[in-house]
């Protein structure tokens, strides 16, 4: 890893910061005294937050149209860990890499574990991947893969699931993450039913040989790249298929994977309630699966999610234990920096949702307050929680502003000649 953010340099950029953030937190805490809110314990929550990010999500995305590849971009999983690293270590909040195979396969994995501990990193869930054929591959994935009418075919996805948590033994993964993009285009293509039955018979089979300490993830999608009809496509197919299989299946939400309108909040509370929240990939939208920047349009939404999540997490809701990750594309944006970006974006929900007053919000919906209800989430939301969270980001060794800190040293310059763009690249929106 190229050796520009370093300590020192780090702390130059923090000293030409500090005494406004001192100022701003200062202010802000005698604010949060008239209110009886602890701000030293909520800067402690914010300092724990994490979320994992992409492998694929530090290299440049693309459309059904075109990709345009970007300024020395990963090549491969060991460069990905690198650009990884540098996030974490400005937000001090994105310890884990969700990595995705066989995007991110090489010869021998252990040199990637030893590469991620010399980085300070670890391992989040494993990614299948069904959706794409790879070369040398005997059976296409066209029509399908877990729920192709060929038994062959299904019997080769299985089996690269199986090799996914092979891969994932030996990096310290304890999920793995099943995302199918096996639907129809056309009325009568494919049998509903059976195509379900199929997929549930799929996933029986890698379910059985998870091991003990392990979940999966049962990741929904409404359409795309199937748009007539998707065999995994909601919430409630996926609650459903998790309670098939059993304890150790989970259903995943994609902020993105959802029909327009969906009130996304009550879906986290209902799987909360009957166990079966996996944790989110979190991005945004606009038209439909955009894959945007976390935040960068609904930040009340996402705050909305964090307010079910936080009373989950405050009142020791049974089952509890979300994993939280970025899943998403970048085309227009540095890689990097769109993900610090969300990265402190969903942090910032977190901590916001943590100032609302459960008992009083209690006391209100209880008395049927609905006004006075919605303008106290309203008023959490509104709480600028900037300077908590550039105060974590100082207390545990980060950069008050992380963009700023990178755009400071021209990364992308600096190493322009030992990473020469590419063509391809296992990046895309999924």
């Amino acid at each position: 890893m190229p050796k520009i953010f370093t300590a020192n340099l780090i702390d130059e950029h923090n000293r030409s910061q500090r005494i406004a953030v001192e100022d701003d937190y200062d202010a802000l805490s005698r604010k949060f005294a008239r209110q009886n809110i602890d701000i030293a314990s909520i800067t402690k929550a914010a300092e724990k937050f994490s979320i994992a990010v992409p492998s694929w999500g530090v290299g440049t995305g693309g459309t059904r149209f075109a990709r345009f590849p970007g300024l020395a971009e990963p090549r491969n999983i060991m460069e990905k860990l690198e650009d990884c690293a540098i996030i974490n270590q400005l937000t001090c909040v994105t310890p884990e890499v969700s990595p995705h195979f066989p995007w991110d396969k090489v010869d021998d994995l252990s040199e990637v574990k030893d590469k991620a501990d010399a980085l300070g990193l670890s391992f989040a869930s494993i990614n299948s991947n069904t959706f794409q054929d790879q070369e040398g591959q005997d059976h296409s994935y066209k029509y399908g893969s877990l729920t192709h009418v060929d038994k062959e075919t299904r019997t080769q996805a299985i089996a690269h699931n199986l090799d996914c948590i092979e891969y994932g033994k030996i990096l310290g993964a304890k999920s793995l993450t099943v995302w199918i993009a096996d639907g129809s285009n056309f009325p009568g293509q494919s049998n509903f039913t059976h195509a379900l039955e199929s997929y549930l018979s799929s996933m029986r089979e890698i379910y059985n040989h998870l091991p003990d300490d392990w979940r999966i993830f049962i990741e929904h999608k409404m359409f795309e790249p199937a748009f007539y009809s998707t065999v995994i496509q909601d919430w409630g197919t996926s609650v459903l298929c998790a309670q098939e299989l059993g304890d150790k299946a989970y259903s995943l939400v994609d902020l993105g994977h959802h029909a327009p309108n969906v009130n996304i909040e009550m879906i986290v509370a209902r799987l909360i309630q009957f166990k079966k929240l996996a944790g989110f990939h979190f991005n945004d939208s606009k038209y439909g699966d955009d894959d945007l920047d976390s935040g960068s349009i609904h930040p009340y939404q996402q705050f909305l999610v964090f307010n079910e999540l936080v009373d989950a997490e405050q009142r020791g809701a049974e089952g509890f234990d979300p994993a939280y990750m970025l899943d998403q594309s970048h085309n227009v944006t540095d890689p990097i920096e769109s993900l610090m970006n969300s990265a402190m974006s969903v942090q910032r929900s977190y901590v916001q949702a943590l100032l609302v007053n459960r008992d009083k919000l209690k006391d209100y919906q209880m008395s049927n307050d609905a006004l006075m209800a919605s303008n106290h989430l309203k008023s959490a939301f509104e709480t600028d929680v900037s300077p908590i969270l550039a105060m974590a980001r100082f207390n545990t060794g980060g950069a008050i502003d992380p963009i700023t800190c990178y755009r400071s040293t021209n990364y992308r310059q600096s190493i322009a000649n030992t990473r020469p763009a590419i063509a391809g690249g296992g990046s895309g929106i999924v």
